[in-house]
Formats: structure tokens, C-alpha cells, sequence
């Protein structure tokens, strides 16, 4: 049984950064990723063009893919998975759909695919000049599960907590990353385990130490004493993700700033990584949830 593709959907405005953070993701690839974005002139790429019905792909070395949609958008998906299989695929939205409205198309009706995260890049610069937020802004922003206040190295650290201020009004359950150039630990954005150790850069930029703590267990879990246990995950957590064992179906798990799903996948034990904002010290409780949630 072959696991939903996940992918990222990458928001924001004209000019906030989403190119330089594509960017960052496929230089920095752990995973066989497709990169689809409007326009290939954004980023320079030297490789073999293959041109297919709805698709335009490049490939990358490291075993990427940047991809440009010339088709209707599912069957643009149902292309890349089945000609390229990925193991993940990033999507810039902008000239898509609306942040809200794609996740629910790929939920809605798409059996190739999750939506696993969405990030929206804020501007800081042009907030903290110009601090009236459009609706359209404020319908990605509400829709988003990780929000990059990028371009901090352009204005006070005053204004960016000004700025970041005004966006967690439409988003407060969302993680947020300061950036400059978008420089943010894309380990942190996919979910993958992390080594303790604080982000390095100016003090505009986020310093906070991200931790995790992994569970593996070769019992079943309860499914009702576990969807209780990750709706009252501590605010330290902002991602988790693995495979559990509930009540003797395996399933494939991802959670997200407060939003989880379940995917049923063969596995025959439960491992799982929580990652977090500090998690280390909640670590314990978290781990005794678990175990209070094992099924003789």
C-alpha cells in the first residue's frame, strides 16, 4: 500500500520570499521532493526539460524535480505522482487557488495526495510600512499552519514584533519563524527530526533552541485515548509525525500546529517524533501519555 503523497503549499505575497525559500528547500532536499512553481526563470536551472500533458519538469540533481503546471491542476498532480513519484511535493500557489479553497480540492477528492503543512511568507518590510493587511492576505494568513515573518533585517526588532503582533490576530495558533532571506531550518518545515540546537543568525532573526523527542512501541495503542492525546499536545509541540498502531490497524500520522490526520498504512509498530519550541521539557509528559495509551 503506497502512503498519500503530502504536500506543502507555499502562500504570500508578491515579492515576500516564497521563490528564495524554494530555493532553500531544494538545496537542501533529504527527500526525493517536486517543486511546482509558475514561473522557471525565478530560479536557475540547468538540466534535461521533460515536457508531459499538464507538466513542465526539470530535473534537479539530489533527485529533485521543479515542475510548472500546463494543465487543469488534479490531473497536473495525478501526472507528477505517477511519471515522477516523489516523496513530497512543494507548491507555490500563487495563480492556483486560494490557500483555503486548495486544501480542501486536495482533500476533497485527490486519493494521491495530503496536504501535509501550509506556509505563508510575510513581507515584514511591507507590513511594518504599510500595516493594513488585505483580505486576501488575511484569508491565506488564517489558513496557514506555519508563517515565515521574513525580510527582519530590513526594519527594528521593534517592528517585526509590531508586525508579528498584527498577523497573529488572524493566525494565533500557527508556528512562527522569523527569517531574513527566509533562512529557516527546512528540517523544521517537513517534520523531520531535529538535533538540540538554537537557530544561529542576527538578533532579528529566530534563536529559539528546537528539541525532539521520539516513542517507539511495539504495542497497540487505544485510537480514542490517542486522538485525545495529541488534541491536548502542549503548545511546545508545532510538529509530530510517524506510524502508530491503533487498536490493531496501522495508520500514518502527521500533525501540524494544532491540525492533525490519520492515513491508514501497514506498519507494525508505532515510532513517532514530536518536535517543538523547548519540547525537552514536556517530553516526559508526553511519553507517559503514550504509554497510558498502550493496549495490553
Amino acid at each position: 500500500m503506497e502512503p498519500k503523497v503530502p504536500i506543502m503549499l507555499i502562500t504570500g505575497t508578491l515579492g515576500s520570499g516564497k521563490t528564495t525559500l524554494l530555493k532553500r528547500i531544494l538545496q537542501n532536499a533529504r527527500q526525493r521532493i517536486a517543486v511546482i512553481m509558475n514561473e522557471f526563470g525565478e530560479v536557475s536551472i540547468d538540466s534535461k526539460i521533460l515536457e508531459g500533458d499538464h507538466l513542465k519538469i526539470i530535473d534537479v540533481s539530489g533527485g529533485c524535480v521543479c515542475c510548472s503546471m500546463t494543465g487543469e491542476f488534479e490531473a497536473a498532480i495525478r501526472e507528477l505522482v505517477e511519471t515522477i513519484r516523489p516523496e513530497f511535493i512543494v507548491l507555490e500557489s500563487s495563480g492556483v487557488a486560494e490557500a483555503d479553497a486548495l486544501v480542501l480540492r486536495v482533500g476533497g477528492g485527490m486519493p494521491q495526495v495530503r496536504i501535509d503543512s501550509v506556509v505563508y511568507v510575510v513581507d515584514a518590510y511591507a507590513v511594518a510600512m504599510y500595516p493594513y493587511i488585505g483580505m486576501s492576505a488575511r484569508s491565506h494568513i488564517e489558513s496557514a499552519d506555519i508563517i515565515l515573518i521574513n525580510k527582519t533585517d530590513l526594519i527594528s526588532l521593534q517592528e517585526a514584533e509590531q508586525v508579528e503582533t498584527a498577523v497573529r490576530e488572524y493566525n494565533p495558533r500557527a508556528i512562527f519563524f522569523r527569517t531574513a532571506g527566509c533562512e529557516v531550518d527546512t528540517n523544521l518545515l517537513f517534520g523531520l527530526e531535529v538535533e538540540r540546537r538554537p537557530r544561529m543568525g542576527s538578533p532579528f532573526r529566530d534563536m529559539t533552541t528546537f528539541e525532539s523527542v521520539s516513542f517507539t512501541t511495539g504495542k497497540p495503542l487505544g485510537e480514542q485515548r490517542f486522538r485525545e492525546l495529541v488534541r491536548r499536545l502542549p503548545s511546545q509541540v508545532y510538529r509530530a509525525k510517524g506510524f502508530v498502531r491503533l487498536d490493531g490497524r496501522g495508520f500514518l500520522f502527521n500533525y501540524v500546529a494544532g491540525r492533525s490526520d490519520l492515513e491508514e498504512f501497514s506498519s507494525d509498530q508505532t515510532r513517532l517524533v514530536f518536535i517543538g519550541r523547548g519540547v525537552k521539557a514536556v517530553g516526559g509528559e508526553i511519553l507517559q501519555g503514550l504509554r497510558a495509551c498502550e493496549v495490553s
